[in-house]
């Protein structure tokens, strides 16, 4: 009898779990069709990713970037696919993260489009490779600028519209980064970490007011990312890592976005096992996390000097 108690215990126990992981995947889809969504960093990459997938899903798009021509491209190549959601016109907004006193005026003009923003997709961001010695301060606050500062100040411009409409999704691409920090990335990872926070105390504050908050913490992506990644003294890095090169391609992360915000993710981590597993050892054997590092830091080092 005690044996087959046992089996019986075992089979409820993944009866119950089958139950709850259908339950999971079945849950209400919030659908994004018709929906305002704005994106920054929507000129290439990732960015222009996100708009191909929310653009197939029915939203009423806002490219936001620095550069209009791209996103001009951008949006050429938006209503040249056929698509039932045609009518739906791309609006395109000039946007720099590091001017912080311009961006409540462009969040204004983003608003009167169509009268409210629903979902706020915080992409736009700046990477960095550089030792923390050869780092300038100012190229640190460069970095916390574009990556953080910039996308508060545009968050906290775009809320009130969101409240007031009593909906409204807000989007923050972090990184793996932003749980785990890794040599030579110190203003990157720095500037990850604190927009995680940021977007834990807004989903908290925020969730009596039906606002939802979604933190994408990818791995590599497959951009130009690393290419146009800031050093330390300034320049501009130039290289396509390996590690870049091997990512995950972008329509992969954006369509992975796309069903965070569908599905209102509190967080969404999508990296290899091991990055995972790194972010786990980091808070339970901290030491051997550290001690990983070290001999991480050490080898690139002994790649330069060679």
């Amino acid at each position: 009898m005690t044996g087959v108690a046992s089996y019986g215990s075992v089979l409820g126990g993944i009866l119950l779990f089958a139950a709850l992981f259908r339950l999971w995947i079945c849950r209400k889809r919030v659908s994004v069709k018709g929906k305002v969504v704005l994106i920054t960093g929507a000129s290439s990459g990732l960015g222009e990713a996100i708009a191909h997938a929310f653009y197939g899903a029915g939203a009423k798009l806002i490219l936001c970037a620095r550069r209009e021509s791209e996103l001009q491209r951008v949006k050429r190549e938006l209503m040249a696919i056929e698509s039932k959601y045609k009518k739906y016109v791309p609006e395109v907004l000039c946007l720099d993260l590091s001017n912080l006193d311009a961006i409540p005026d462009i969040a204004e003009a983003a608003i009167c489009l169509h009268g409210h923003v629903d979902i706020l997709i915080n992409n736009g961001g700046i990477s960095y490779r550089g030792t923390i010695m050869d780092t300038t301060i100012g190229i640190h606050q460069q970095v916390m600028l574009v990556n953080y500062f910039g996308q508060v100040a545009l968050t906290r411009a775009i809320l009130p519209s969101m409240i007031s409409s009593g909906y409204g999704h807000v989007v923050g691409v972090s990184s793996i980064q932003g749980k785990i920090s890794i040599p030579f990335r110190s203003a990157y990872s720095a500037s990850k970490h604190a927009l995680l926070a940021f977007l834990d105390c807004l989903r908290a504050e925020l969730d009596q007011n039906k606002v939802y908050v979604s933190v994408v913490c990818p791995g590599y992506i497959s951009t130009n990312l690393s290419k146009n990644a800031v050093t330390g003294n300034g320049s501009t890095y130039g290289i396509l890592d390996a590690t870049t090169a091997a990512g995950m391609p972008p329509d992969v992360v954006a369509k992975s976005i796309l069903r965070a915000v569908t599905h209102r993710h509190n967080e969404l981590i999508l990296a290899p096992v091991a990055h995972v597993t790194l972010a786990s050892v980091r808070n339970l054997l901290p030491s051997l996390f550290f001690k990983i590092m070290s001999k991480r830091a050490a080898g690139k080092h002994a790649e330069k000097s060679a």
